[in-house]
């Protein structure tokens, strides 16, 4: 069985569930969606919850690959507002382009873990560069719980974007400072 294939298969179905939510994700669905004869997804992945997991799998692969070069990319903050800044691109990443869709997917598959736990052991958040870079930075300014606020923050932040899917509109800059500040508190 083709590596490639799988990755298209389970690409397709990042892209499946983003645009037609959980109920839309169907072999058949990833199939149409990938111009693929009918059959090539159940070949690959016998069971709905195969596919689910092989999607949820490539999503935490995708958004790590993500993390990382943004932790690349960005210079390590030197101030709140260089951290700002950087989380402000991170949030611009997630609701916009193939950014959005993966963000879209994820809360799905978030959603969809509270009944599947092995899904909710793929979906727990990693360690990587930005992540780092942002715990480096407030252990740096003297946080003294910089692990726990680095978390804190992340969560904060992610619900900023999931509220700004699902009722549109953007993060304002001062949303962001806030978070920061806040954090350095």
């Amino acid at each position: 069985m083709s590596t490639d294939r799988r990755t298209l298969l389970a690409d397709t179905a990042i892209t499946v569930l983003a645009d037609t939510g959980i109920r839309g994700l169907t072999h058949r669905a990833v199939d149409r969606a990938a111009e693929l004869p009918a059959g090539t997804t159940s070949a690959y992945y016998r069971t709905r919850q195969a596919l689910l997991t092989a999607l949820v799998r490539r999503l935490v692969a995708l958004d790590q690959a993500e993390l990382e070069r943004l932790g690349d990319l960005l210079p390590a903050p030197r101030s709140a507002a260089e951290l700002a800044a950087g989380i402000g691109e991170l949030i611009q990443a997630r609701l916009t382009g193939e950014g959005r869709r993966r963000t879209l997917a994820r809360y799905a598959c978030a959603v969809e873990s509270v009944h599947v736990p092995e899904l909710r052991e793929i979906l727990v958040p990693r360690e990587n560069r930005a992540r780092r870079s942002v715990c480096d930075f407030l252990a740096a300014q003297g946080v003294a719980d910089a692990e726990e606020r680095t978390v804190w923050l992340l969560l904060c932040v992610d619900g900023l974007v999931f509220d700004r899917l699902v009722n549109g509109g953007g993060v304002r800059e001062a949303e962001i400072a806030g978070l920061v500040a806040a954090a350095l508190r």
